[in-house]
């Protein structure tokens, strides 16, 4: 296998990146380097490191200005020995299967163009072979079916489905992510990646660099790199590496703010992979975000987190508004 490091970036979650340090101890194929890149305001996370011993791991406490999941990639990158061929991110909140690495990295040898390989969350989705008659409640893909979202029947009712397969962008975007892919176990082409799942050949590094565009949280980063990356070379995603993701709320931002990172970013990403949109296709980006807010917004009555979805829309709202006086700039 290639020669490979892991890096995981953190913010304010010791015990979570603990337990998924803990499962990458037991992996059948171990990272030759393990870099912890933290950038908590307290010492809790360092101090439960301490606490066991784990092999090649090495551990950064970053100032606030390199703080931010954006930057904390990129000091990351920087501190990879050259050595390595395969750089590994994981989200702090997964836990891995004992075979995630030895599966996500054999993805290399048998695709040996792949620029980036992303791993599989198994957790959160129930999917189950396809099943006739076929109905509007269930969404299919390679003799797999699973339930179909709300949002995806009411955007079929305006004509606003997706005009790509999962993993790839739309002309108008809010498209399926890669957990509209089925536990196949196979392996499936793409350009979008999620970050916290993802691996990159050492080589894409000298080219190319996480935007710094995505301060803070970071929303929507990996999309942005991943298409980037997808002009350059072939990416996939590997359904037979597989790992569970325990969203901790640690760490993260308020609703509002969440809201207008949701419109602001992914407008920002669509205009990346596609700078001169056909009016039609701007229309529907447009008609598809206000529908989305729509349904947030109704989540405000419908579900036990009232306040999380009513400020949520607000966020979004402004942040819809915001585009047509401050739209998102490249930096």
């Amino acid at each position: 296998m290639l020669p490979f490091t892991l890096i995981i970036c953190t913010y304010m979650r010791p015990e979570a990146l603990h337990t998924l340090v803990k499962s990458v101890s037991k992996q059948s194929l171990y990272p030759d380097d393990i870099l912890i890149i933290d950038g908590s305001t307290n010492t809790e996370t360092a101090e439960l490191l301490q606490t066991t011993a784990f092999k090649n791991l090495h551990y950064f406490k970053v100032s606030e200005s390199d703080r931010g999941l954006t930057k904390q990639r990129n000091y990351g990158i920087a501190r990879v020995a050259r050595s390595s061929e395969v750089v590994c991110f994981l989200d702090d909140d997964t836990v891995l299967e004992p075979t995630y690495f030895e599966d996500l990295l054999s993805t290399y040898r048998l695709h040996p163009e792949a620029l980036a390989v992303g791993g599989y969350i198994a957790n959160e989705i129930a999917w189950e072979r396809e099943k006739y008659p076929k109905d509007r409640n269930h969404f299919y893909y390679d003799g797999w079916q699973r339930s179909e979202p709300a949002r995806f029947k009411i955007r079929s009712l305006f004509g606003l489905l997706p005009d790509a397969a999962p993993g790839f962008m739309p002309s108008f975007s809010h498209g399926r992510s890669i957990s509209f892919l089925p536990p196949s176990g196979k392996i499936y082409p793409a350009e979008q990646l999620m970050g916290g799942v993802s691996s990159y050949k050492s080589e894409v590094f000298k080219s190319l660099s996480f935007s710094t565009y995505f301060e803070g949280y970071g929303l929507y980063e990996d999309a942005d790199f991943s298409l980037r990356l997808a002009k350059l070379g072939a990416l996939y995603i590997n359904t037979a590496a597989q790992l569970r993701h325990y969203h901790d709320g640690s760490g993260r931002p308020n609703q509002y703010n969440y809201g207008k990172m949701v419109v602001r970013n992914g407008w920002y990403v669509w205009r990346m992979k596609y700078a001169n949109p056909s009016t039609q296709a701007t229309l529907k980006w447009h008609a598809t975000a206000l529908l989305l807010t729509g349904i947030r917004f109704l989540n405000a009555f419908t579900t036990p987190y009232r306040k999380e979805a009513f400020t949520e829309s607000c966020g979004r709202v402004l942040g819809w508004l915001s585009l047509f006086t401050n739209s998102p700039k490249s930096k």
